[in-house]
């Protein structure tokens, strides 16, 4: 395994060189000398030509890309790697159009690279399905994702959008523990019964909640110690009571999909999501840390059929 502290693309493709160093990497990120077949996690396995594996149970043979975002494509793991530094390293992201010309693939191919590499990114994501893993002090609150009806072309105007409505925007929930891992996602709606649930599943009841007056937090009193402010009377800070962290990241989420991507659709929007909480909640690792820590959890594998369908 490449264990030097790669701060530069010349550094990672020097370090990177061959295809076959690409797949010892993996290999040791992955397995660390212990190979599991994808197909039977009890079987014995056995080591066969050209960096592939039988698994005894099935009689299937694979190698280190499969059952990963890198399994069945043609792409080679050099240009896999190039794309996985460039985005994990960049602050707000990169389009498939700019990554198509640093790796020298299609368009098309490069947004299906992305959004392979985006499918890995919910594993700093702490949202519902976790445990409710954040605790202590949690600043909760939601966020509005599409674009503004005034810089619509007036064919394209949607009446009576402004405020809460879901007629031409996504709503998505964020929970940050201070000094800790933020989570968010994507939801129906912003009222009591959606938002709930949702906060039981991903924060711990120990902890003390921070949120602004909005009705749909109402319920969150019979479990929490929830504390919120009055946005609506200008009221933003009282004591230790505010929503200033998880609004800054709005702020870097927004900035990025409108600036980076200008648009993303309801369906992949969580992808995106994922992938700046990825940022925010690795922000004191390295690069190169980054760079691991992504091709560590790279056992997801996302279809084209199932991207476009």
């Amino acid at each position: 395994m490449i264990n030097i502290d790669i701060k530069s693309i010349p550094q990672l493709l020097k370090a990177f060189h061959s295809e076959q160093i690409c797949i010892e990497h993996l290999e040791k990120l992955r397995w660390n000398g212990n190979v599991i077949s994808p197909f039977d996690e009890t079987s014995k396995v056995y080591k066969c030509a050209g960096n592939k594996y039988r698994c005894k149970n099935t009689g299937k043979y694979f190698n280190v890309r499969t059952g990963t975002l890198f399994d069945n494509t043609k792409i080679e793991l050099q240009k896999w790697f190039l794309a996985i530094y460039i985005v994990t390293s960049h602050k707000k992201g990169i389009s498939s159009l700019q990554l198509a010309k640093d790796i020298d693939v299609t368009q098309k191919t490069a947004w299906f690279m992305l959004q392979r590499i985006r499918n890995c990114f919910g594993i700093e994501n702490p949202h519902s399905g976790n445990g409710g893993s954040l605790d202590n002090e949690v600043e909760i609150d939601e966020a509005f994702v599409g674009g503004k009806n005034k810089n619509r072309h007036k064919s394209k105007k949607v009446e009576n959008s402004q405020g809460r409505s879901y007629k031409d925007k996504t709503p998505v929930l964020g929970m940050v523990e201070r000094g800790g891992k933020l989570a968010a996602k994507t939801i129906e709606n912003t009222q009591a019964e959606t938002l709930t649930p949702e906060i039981v599943a991903a924060v711990k009841q120990t902890a003390n909640i921070y949120t602004d007056e909005w009705l749909g937090y109402k319920d969150i009193k019979w479990i929490y110690d929830h504390a919120f402010v009055k946005h609506n009377s200008h009221e933003y800070v009282n004591g230790r009571v505010h929503t200033n962290t998880i609004e800054g990241f709005w702020s870097l989420l927004k900035r990025g999909i409108f600036g980076i991507y200008h648009s993303t659709s309801k369906k992949h929007l969580q992808k995106y999501v994922d992938e700046f909480v990825f940022r925010y909640n690795t922000r004191s690792s390295s690069e190169s840390g980054r760079f691991n820590q992504l091709l560590s959890n790279s056992e997801n594998r996302l279809t084209y059929k199932n991207l476009i369908k």
